[in-house]
């Protein structure tokens, strides 16, 4: 099969090909391109689980001086082939991807493996002088559906909470950090992102002890009543979980952690992100509508569901602005999250969103 995507054209072969990460692909493009001028010097692009080569190749295409890496000898030919097709430099390598990290250097390394991306982050936080890239595409784990396996792959507790995806990208933006630090590398989440069946984050390095120090210091657990649905956060990496909910004093009460408490990304260069989006893309109305949520959220380590909280209180739900505009009139922080049409963060507790939603109005 034959795909056109972001000006290249490649064969897809017998090599694995998801036509839904797309979006993914075309911000992978819109976010080196904004990082190039955040770093110029930035110049070696990994792509580290090439497949049919057409994320490392779209990067060639850009002016990235790419390398396609790809374990399997008939991938590492088609993409080969493809670079070829398209008249494009680039290397290619049929190695590990591990291997190849710890004997060359690379400004960008961008890891999406099939599942977990743990097995290869230490290899890439040693050996990367400026981001990596990575996609976790094992969301059960990550989110506490498959609670052993995520425990066993990320050394956190997950909980499978109504606010799953953000908990899969804080636990995932947890291991990292933990990861990285190891090797006295600091990670700034610039960009990150939870899509259908995925998260994707992009993260800026720096080297040194103090920040990695610094990125430890994100690191906290969140609390959760299953009653109230009444959640915090607090900082640390000693857990103190809660006997009982200090809302309703409900003794049915997850702990979940270590997760990343800081923000997910940069607000400026998500702006810088959302004007290097090529309108041609196929994505390109998605690939904006994102940005534009990703700008605006707030900072916060959970969501609530209003159809989940107007289902539990017994009452109809309205519509997302008006429900808003209720907890915002009184006096509360309140903004869309990115991930799900009914999923907001602010900074009102439960109780203080059910009091502003059921106030006379006038």
């Amino acid at each position: 099969m034959r795909v056109r995507e972001g000006g290249v054209e490649i064969d897809t072969g017998e090599a694995f090909y998801n036509p839904d990460q797309e979006l993914n692909r075309d911000l992978t493009i819109a976010v080196l391109r904004a990082y190039h001028e955040r770093e110029p010097r930035a110049k070696r692009y990994l792509d580290a689980m090439s497949a049919t080569g057409i994320r490392g190749a779209r990067a060639a295409s850009d002016g990235w001086d790419a390398t396609l890496c790809d374990y399997k000898e008939e991938n590492a030919a088609l993409c080969r082939a493809n670079l070829e097709a398209n008249d494009l430099d680039g290397t290619v390598e049929n190695r590990d991807a591990n291997a190849l990290l710890h004997e060359e250097l690379f400004d960008i390394v961008d890891l999406d493996p099939y599942g977990t991306p743990i097995p290869f982050a230490d290899a890439a936080f040693a050996n990367v002088r400026n981001m990596v890239c990575v996609t976790a595409t094992d969301t059960a784990p990550l989110c506490g559906a498959h609670f052993e396996s995520g425990v066993r792959k990320y050394s956190a507790v997950p909980q499978n909470t109504d606010y799953h995806s953000e908990m899969g990208l804080r636990i995932l933006l947890s291991a990292l950090a933990r990861t990285a630090a190891r090797y006295d590398v600091g990670i700034l989440p610039i960009f990150s992102h939870v899509t259908r069946h995925y998260v994707r984050t992009y993260l800026d390095l720096s080297h040194s002890a103090t920040d990695g120090n610094h990125s430890i210091e994100q690191l906290g657990y969140l609390d959760h009543c299953e009653d109230c649905l009444h959640r915090e956060g607090s900082e640390g990496l000693i857990a103190d979980p809660w006997e009982t909910c200090p809302l309703c004093g409900s003794n049915r009460v997850l702990t979940a952690g270590p997760v990343w408490l800081g923000s997910i990304r940069d607000r400026e260069f998500a702006e810088q992100v959302g004007e290097k989006i090529d309108e041609e893309w196929g994505s390109a109305k998605r690939a904006h509508r994102l940005v534009e949520r990703l700008e605006s959220e707030l900072d916060l380590p959970a969501h609530y569901d209003q159809h989940r909280l107007c289902k539990e209180w017994g009452r109809p739900a309205e519509s997302m602005d008006e429900f808003l505009s209720l907890i915002e009139n009184a006096g509360f922080e309140c903004s869309r999250a990115h991930y799900h049409g009914t999923a907001f963060k602010t900074s009102a507790t439960v109780q203080e969103i059910r009091e502003a939603v059921d106030s006379p109005r006038d």
